[in-house]
């Protein structure tokens, strides 16, 4: 009695969502790689689905004979049968995806057992190439350590080096500094000796200004008196 009260949207809502869920599945069961346990498991909620289905299927068919109006119960009934095709559609699909996955799981067993009886005829030709391989690998790392051996006595001597530059660039350093004194010396010098010429200059002009107003003042005296 409560089923039936459902309100019919309710009801054809809840069939669509099962009809696709029902879809999902089987598409599961289709690409379902196995074990047979794995396909069990996924047919049993197929059948909880289908259940589930079946049964707001009857209730939507029980609402449509409780329907007043002659219109709305053809109506919902022609629903109803729609919805039981595709639930049919729905089973037959089902039944494929089973059949198709079972063949699909029954392959793979097969191409298991052929593969290991394979691997064991593998593993006897490995043992070899295993044996081989560790010879190689053993040489190759006696190989490594010589070659880092070098590396490291090229380390030692790259280090000395540095020692020895970075020395003789300090010494470099102290003698830049000397002669950096002696140019400031130098410089303080030159300016000095290029005042005291400049000082000697203007002397020398004074006493040659002197020198020719004395000469001028006694030619004066002596061609001109009356002046």
């Amino acid at each position: 009695a409560a089923a039936a009260s459902v309100p019919v949207r309710v009801c054809h809502q809840e069939i669509v969502k099962f009809d696709l869920e029902i879809k999902a599945a089987v598409q599961d069961i289709r690409d379902c790689p196995g074990p047979l346990s794995a396909l069990t498991e996924l047919n049993a909620a197929v059948k909880e689905k289908f259940h589930h289905l079946r049964g707001r299927i009857q209730e939507l068919e029980q609402m449509a004979k409780e329907q007043d109006k002659e219109s709305e119960k053809q109506a919902l009934l022609r629903e109803v049968e729609n919805h039981k095709k595709q639930m049919l559609s729905n089973q037959a699909a089902w039944r494929k995806a089973n059949l198709a996955c079972k063949i699909a799981i029954d392959n793979s067993e097969k191409d298991q057992l052929l593969h290991g009886r394979d691997s064991l005829r593998q593993r006897k030709t490995t043992k070899e190439s295993l044996a081989e391989s560790a010879g190689n690998i053993t040489e190759s790392l006696m190989s490594i350590s010589r070659m880092m051996s070098q590396q490291v006595q090229q380390s030692e001597e790259t280090v000395q080096t540095l020692a020895n530059s970075s020395r003789t660039i300090l010494e470099a350093n102290e003698e830049f500094k000397s002669m950096s004194g002696t140019i400031q010396l130098g410089r303080k010098l030159i300016t000095k000796y290029n005042r005291r010429e400049l000082t000697d200059k203007l002397l020398i002009f004074l006493a040659l200004a002197l020198f020719l107003a004395t000469v001028l003042y006694i030619l004066k005296k002596r061609l001109f008196p009356f002046l």
